[in-house]
């Protein structure tokens, strides 16, 4: 390469450095007003995906609350879980990334970017509207490998399969 072409190429590549930086600093952005508006006490709506968290949605009942009891004892304490007792589901809080692996599940549906969820103020720990059941603790999300084998043992109905699919236009 000539000096000429190195000298071109320079510009060029720090432009795209600047123009990753600034998604880079918008997701900061993004991020550090969720946590404001959290700490203030206010519901808040996040993207999925990213560099936070992914969500698995199964039923709310007995069944799930039996799942959420034995990540208690798996995680030494449930990481993430919230409860809408309006559409009867739980949202679990699971690693970024966790919705392109996740395999097809009879009780579950896995969801990352671009859908979003509103994250209730961490002092709402009961109803009306939706409730942390078991409030974040750090940076500790829920492990897909033990929820998967709690959800398959204890079998949270009914599904949230059909209502997800309606409402986002998913298959699985």
């Amino acid at each position: 390469m000539t000096a000429t072409a190195t000298l071109m190429q320079e510009p060029i590549s720090s432009t795209a450095s600047a123009h990753h930086l600034a998604e880079d600093m918008a997701d900061l952005a993004e991020l550090i007003r969720t946590l404001l508006d959290i700490d203030r006490g206010q519901d808040t709506r996040v993207r999925l995906g990213g560099t936070l968290f992914d969500v698995v949605i199964t039923s709310s009942g007995l069944q799930a609350c039996a799942a959420v009891d034995l990540m208690d004892a798996v995680q030494d304490g449930c990481g993430p879980v919230i409860e809408d007792p309006e559409s009867g589901w739980l949202y679990w809080l699971v690693p970024p990334g966790s919705y392109s692996r996740w395999a097809p599940h009879s009780h579950a549906v896995c969801l990352g970017a671009p859908h979003t969820i509103t994250l209730p103020s961490l002092t709402r720990s009961t109803p009306p509207g939706p409730y942390w059941v078991r409030p974040p603790a750090s940076d500790r999300l829920i492990p897909t490998g033990p929820l998967r084998e709690a959800l398959a043992q204890f079998r949270p109905e009914p599904t949230p399969h059909a209502a997800l699919a309606a409402r986002f236009e998913i298959t699985s």
